[in-house]
């Protein structure tokens, strides 16, 4: 049995299990995190996309890491198993919300 190991890019609408927004596809890229409270679902894997996780847990960021503004990783850790994973800042982000973090 042959396992993918790319990434499979997921750019869809959904309402954030955190603050409630109503999160539209993002224009020119994937989305996978809530741009007003930056957090994310536990849905994936092993691999990015693969929406295979029997946890389901909330992801809030945490940190973030990097100096340039339009290219930081977001650090999220699942509250329910504490997988801890890396996902880029996406356009629309709350850069207010972010820069509260810890670096």
């Amino acid at each position: 049995m042959h396992t993918r190991k790319n990434f499979i890019a997921r750019n869809d609408a959904f309402t954030c299990e955190r603050c409630g927004a109503q999160v539209p596809p993002a224009a020119g890229t994937s989305r996978n995190h809530c741009p007003r409270c930056l957090t994310s679902k536990h849905v994936d894997d092993t691999v990015p996309g693969d929406r295979a996780a029997a946890c389901q847990g909330l992801m809030p960021t945490v940190a973030y890491e990097g100096t340039d503004p339009g290219n930081l990783d977001l650090i999220q850790v699942c509250q329910v198993c504490g997988k801890r994973r890396r996902n880029k800042i996406a356009r629309d982000d709350n850069k207010e919300k972010l820069y509260t973090l810890k670096i």
